[in-house]
């Protein structure tokens, strides 16, 4: 199969989808790899490496999705890519179509084969491709809460952690997940209090267990959320519901409860955010304030740690990539239902409900449209 490897044009985006390593790998297995030129220089892999990999330099998106079967992004494709985008082609990236009715129905239109990294399941159940950049992302969260709480950035003027005889940050983490327990136990090792919510009572039983000392577990409500965000210094926002949009858990009406300066980390905002308030951000313009409430809502944390990134997704994708370019999209969700999983959309339908009930689009299951043998 022609595997092809865009260069990311999403606004200070320097992750690459596949590593000179992964490439090597694919090469071996007989499959030929096409990467735009430039595509890993941000993570640090310079063109010349892809070549001894055993990959073709090529000059532009234009020839990947030319030429490619299945092509790898790490970001959602842009509006300028919609037009290259072939009937068939395979699209392996972050979609996160929940969040943009825009790409929804664009892939629709361009009947791809959409699969997408967040919604991959495994064996038990979890999210093998969203893990990897939820850890980045959660450590991030509890590092730029702690940041944007100083007074030069607009903050309240709070050291995270304290001092003796100064009491530390309170820091609220609304959802006990990978990005939640993430940011949690970073923001405890700045020596906050952390106070981490979830509504899965079984999940704040584990957490329980290996959560540091400095960090109370409550089971979520609105109520309690009411109240906890008064006292709170800065609030982080990590809920997921894969593949839908991420519930609104605090109204902008709520952000008169809290402290003028308080500090809004939205991690969901991939998935449209967690609070009214919220809006996609960028690296170069990462916050921006609502009736006083610094809100930082950037929509790809992970890209300003490529490098650490990169070689992350790239270790959870790679086995990924090599069945679908060694089966197919078809024979591969027909014999991994995991992988059946991440195909959100096909031929222009939806398969996955998620996006379907986003946007009140008709669901087809997937198992109907699998042609194998």
């Amino acid at each position: 199969m022609i595997v092809g490897i865009l260069k990311e044009i999403k606004a200070e985006e320097n992750r690459v989808s596949m590593t000179p390593a992964g490439v090597e790998q694919l090469a071996s297995g007989g499959h030929r790899i096409l990467v735009e030129k430039g595509a890993g220089i941000g993570s640090g892999f310079a063109d010349i490496l892809y070549e001894q990999a055993g990959g073709e330099l090529v000059d532009n998106a234009e020839q990947v999705y030319g030429r490619a079967e299945l092509v790898m992004h790490v970001k959602e494709p842009l509006s300028a890519e919609y037009r290259l985008i072939r009937e068939h082609q395979m699209l392996f990236t972050y979609f996160h179509f929940a969040a943009s009715e825009e790409l929804t129905q664009a892939m629709m239109a361009c009947r791809a084969v959409c699969i997408a990294y967040e919604t991959i399941t495994d064996a038990s159940g979890r999210l093998p491709l969203l893990t990897p950049m939820s850890e980045v992302a959660g450590r991030m969260a509890a590092q730029e809460a702690a940041r944007y709480l100083e007074r030069p950035q607009g903050g309240r003027g709070i050291l995270m952690g304290g001092v003796p005889g100064v009491a530390p940050a309170t820091v609220v983490v609304l959802g006990g997940g990978v990005v939640g327990t993430e940011a949690a136990r970073i923001a405890c090792g700045l020596g906050a209090e952390v106070i981490l919510l979830d509504t899965s009572l079984n999940r704040l039983r584990v957490l329980a267990e290996i959560m540091p000392k400095n960090c109370r577990l409550l089971m979520s409500s609105p109520a309690t959320i009411r109240e906890l965000i008064t006292r709170a210094d800065a609030v982080i926002g990590a809920v997921l519901i894969p593949g839908a949009k991420a519930p609104r858990l605090i109204t902008r009406e709520m952000l008169g409860l809290m402290k003028p300066g308080a500090v809004l980390v939205d991690v969901a905002i991939d998935q449209g955010g967690c609070f009214e308030t919220s809006r996609p951000t960028t690296h170069g313009n990462p916050v921006y304030q609502v009736d006083g409430i610094l809100h930082y809502c950037v929509a790809n944390m992970p890209g300003a740690v490529p490098l650490t990134s990169t070689l992350a997704l790239a270790n959870a994708t790679l086995p990924y990539i090599r069945t679908l370019a060694d089966k197919g999209w078809q024979r591969a969700a027909a014999e991994d239902s995991g992988i059946g999983q991440g195909i959100n959309m096909a031929d222009g339908l939806v398969t996955h409900p998620g996006v379907a009930a986003a946007f009140d689009l008709p669901f087809t299951p997937l198992t109907s449209m699998l042609r194998v043998g």
